[in-house]
This record gives structure tokens, sequence and C-alpha cells, in this order.
């Protein structure tokens, strides 16, 4: 499964990635796709200059059950201890 967050993704965005993802609430993405197909939808988000922050979750084989990758926002991001991923936030 696949969680996609997206803070103010332009209209043009969100069709692309409704073509594979469900779209549950304004900018919140979820659904069951490949790996090939995840990394292509995040490359989209990633090199899209409109957002201002975006976060993905990801079925992952790891203690949490999920793996997660951030961009665009300077105030978080992901921090891994001892194996977990974190969110750390900076002042």
């Amino acid at each position: 499964m696949v969680v996609m967050v997206i803070d103010n993704a332009p209209a043009k965005l969100r069709g692309e990635l409704t073509k594979w993802l469900m779209e549950v609430k304004p900018g919140v993405f979820v659904g069951q796709v490949s790996a090939m197909v995840r990394e292509r939808l995040w490359n989209k988000v990633y090199e899209n200059e409109r957002f201002t922050g975006a976060v993905m979750l990801y079925s992952m084989n790891t203690e949490q059950g999920f793996a997660m990758e951030m961009c665009g926002d300077p105030k978080r991001r992901v921090v891994e201890i001892n194996g977990l991923q974190l969110i750390g936030v900076r002042g």
C-alpha cells in the first residue's frame, strides 16, 4: 500500500496521481501499486515545484511495517534511529 500526502498540490500533479491512486481527501492519495510505479509517481512529486511539502509512506518489510520519504518541507525530515524511521522537526 502507498499513501502520499501533498500540501498545495497543483491540479496537474493531482491529475497524474489520480491515474494510479485514489484521492481520499484533497492532497491525500492512497493505493496499491508496484515499486516501479511508486518510484515514478514520487519522482513526479519530487520534481514539482509548486507544493510546500510531501510525504510518502509505503509497505515495507521492516520492524514498523512501512518506510517513508519526505520532500519540500525544510522543517521536517525522516531520521533513522536504531532501524526505526522517525520524523525530525527543526526549530
